[in-house]
């Protein structure tokens, strides 16, 4: 598999990064993970938007979705007539809430665009890749993924708070894609977003081969981020960045 950082912003869109957003890639079939605002645009950077094959949204808050609306308008308006339907995989309620988003009716809403499903723990297939869905810690519904594909495996958290369902999606993970929004040592809400240290205690209960922090709040300290999850992970640890390309497999795996 390939994992190209789209957006890692967390909450809103940063100065240099969209809001969520991350490519994967098995074999000739490419899946988003989450569509935050601004995202569609970088997107256009790195894929033609109408070789996208399916769409997962973690949970329904705008910085991991509220870019669907822009591409049910790409893919519903092109020169030349709309674009055959690809599945959107979120939380129950996802087609309602899209077409809300947008101001649509809910009866098509979107769902002449996509091909909506709703997520449940559990396992299932995109594409060719094996995913694994739990629950995580979030004031809204939201869920982490692990995808399997010939032997590699990419697991990312969405937005969470601290969970046991989390350690176990990334258990001996080759990259563990992770939001990191707080700092320790600061106040903040309990139950929603992890600190660089929580991400990498996650990391290092799961044994993950490779830490990638993401979801990282404009105003927050990057590089303090970085020292607190070394601080509690021994493997080797990136921030998240825009552009930023990994192969995923074994035995090579890297940063390009």
């Amino acid at each position: 598999m390939r994992l190209t950082i789209i957006g890692s912003s967390g909450s809103f869109p940063g100065p240099a990064s969209p809001a969520s957003c991350y490519l994967v890639e098995a074999g000739d079939f490419r899946v988003l993970l989450d569509l935050g605002n601004g995202a569609l645009g970088a997107l256009q950077r790195y894929a033609d938007i109408y070789d996208i094959d399916a769409v997962y949204l973690s949970h329904l808050h705008a910085d991991h979705c509220f870019d669907l609306c822009s591409y049910w308008v790409a893919r519903t308006f092109p020169h030349g007539g709309p674009k055959p339907p690809i599945p959107v995989y979120g939380p129950p309620g996802v087609a309602e809430r899209m077409a809300e988003a947008y101001g649509l009716d809910p009866e098509p809403g979107m769902t002449e665009t996509f091909d909506f499903h709703e997520l449940a723990p559990g396992a299932l297939r995109i594409g060719p890749m094996t995913v694994h869905l739990d629950r995580v810690n979030h004031p809204v519904e939201a869920f982490g993924i692990r995808l399997e594909h010939e032997g590699a495996s990419l697991t990312y958290s969405g937005d969470t708070g601290s969970c046991d369902e989390l350690v176990d999606l990334a258990r001996d993970t080759d990259l563990f894609l992770c939001e990191a929004s707080f700092h320790d040592h600061r106040d903040h809400p309990k139950d929603m977003h992890l600190t660089g240290s929580e991400a990498g205690e996650h990391a290092q209960r799961a044994g993950a081969r490779r830490l990638v922090l993401t979801h990282l709040v404009p105003w927050n300290d990057d590089d303090r981020t970085l020292a607190e999850a070394r601080g509690a992970f021994t493997g080797p640890i990136d921030l998240a960045r825009p552009g930023a390309v990994y192969e995923i497999g074994t035995p090579v795996l890297g940063a390009v």
